[in-house]
């Protein structure tokens, strides 16, 4: 068994490689900037099929991603198999979190409909179920993953308190990742620290953002957000704790850099949550590029190309959504990830 999972893992590895060759990166993410109207980029992405709106446009890519990981957890087993497979639950955690806004926001399940993504069989959620609890408690208790119910346990005392979808938001991700650390922990010593790398980058970016955000744009106080720390994560609790002291956004940013962050803000401006998010996804795409190119044939490659693939995913939808607001190539591309300061509308 051992000897055939290492067998399926040098085809993976093999077969990630040839998949990033056709990734929407680099040039071909600069080409992809000058085009004009989302039916082109459609016909670029997807030659044989017709969308009728971006929404639809954007659920088709979401739904390529999921099939595409979901595929290849289907060629191991073991440790390296669950944990590409809990990466595939993220997309379940995006559509509780999807759900849950009808119980902060008051919106209807018509409204929340189109941003629910269509998931696999064993992935699907008891949606009208979920859509139809009146509270937090009722609607943790149909949530399917332990992890994530036990992250809403965090959150519930915090939003009968407050009754913010921040809360619940912070809680599913904080059960979510804790569970990505705790299965990248039990791989191999041969692929175990690249992969604990790239999870723990991740998770040092959320908890970056639940300082950058939950106190410095909803004015959360450290008792709010500190339930929320991730254990084993490289942004310590004692590192964390100075984060919530912090009198502003640059303090933040000089207590995350070598953690979440690789360099400072530049310019003599404060820098916003926005712009700690831009350098922490960037250094993210750094952390698993450097691991795509490291680890060649191990598991770690596969989780880096799942880390890389996920951004161009994201890439891709503000790129649709930046051609649908008429913005120019060269302030669409300052938005993708990585940041470029170029002009790819220039030839």
């Amino acid at each position: 068994m051992t000897l055939r999972i290492a067998l399926d893992l040098d085809y993976l590895a093999a077969n990630v490689h040839g998949r990033r060759s056709r990734l929407a990166e680099a040039d071909r993410l600069d080409d992809l900037c000058r085009l004009r109207s989302l039916s082109d980029l459609a016909r670029h992405l997807f030659p044989q099929e017709r969308f009728l709106s971006v929404v639809e446009f954007q659920r088709r890519l979401v739904l390529d991603l999921v099939r595409e990981l979901a595929s290849l957890a289907a060629h191991i087993g073991g440790a390296s198999a669950d944990l590409l497979d809990w990466l595939c639950v993220r997309f379940q955690m995006e559509n509780l979190k999807v759900l849950a806004r009808r119980l902060a926001q008051h919106m209807t399940v018509e409204d929340l409909q189109p941003h629910l993504v269509p998931l696999p069989e064993n992935l699907a959620l008891p949606v009208e179920a979920l859509a139809a609890a009146e509270s937090l408690e009722a609607f943790g208790a149909l949530v399917p993953q332990k992890v994530l119910r036990d992250g809403l346990g965090r959150a519930a005392p915090l939003y009968k308190e407050q009754p913010r979808a921040f809360f619940i938001e912070a809680g599913l991700d904080c059960g979510y990742l804790g569970e990505v650390l705790r299965r990248a922990g039990d791989l191999p010593l041969a692929d175990r620290d690249d992969v604990l790398g790239i999870a723990r980058h991740e998770t040092d970016t959320f908890l970056l953002m639940l300082v950058s955000r939950g106190k410095f744009h909803y004015g959360l106080g450290a008792a709010m957000l500190r339930p929320f720390h991730v254990p084993h994560a490289r942004i310590d609790l004692g590192r964390f704790e100075k984060m919530l002291a912090a009198e502003d956004l640059a303090q933040v940013a000089g207590l995350a850099k070598g953690t979440a962050i690789e360099l400072l803000p530049a310019g003599s401006e404060a820098p916003d949550a926005a712009d700690l998010e831009a350098l922490a996804w960037d250094r993210h795409y750094r952390v698993a590029n450097r691991c795509f190119r490291r680890s060649h044939m191990g598991l770690g490659a596969v989780v880096a190309y799942a880390a890389i693939r996920r951004i161009e995913l994201a890439n891709l939808i503000v790129l649709s959504e930046g051609i649908r607001a008429g913005l120019d190539a060269g302030a669409i591309r300052r938005r993708l990830i990585p940041r470029r300061q170029g002009d790819p509308g220039r030839v």
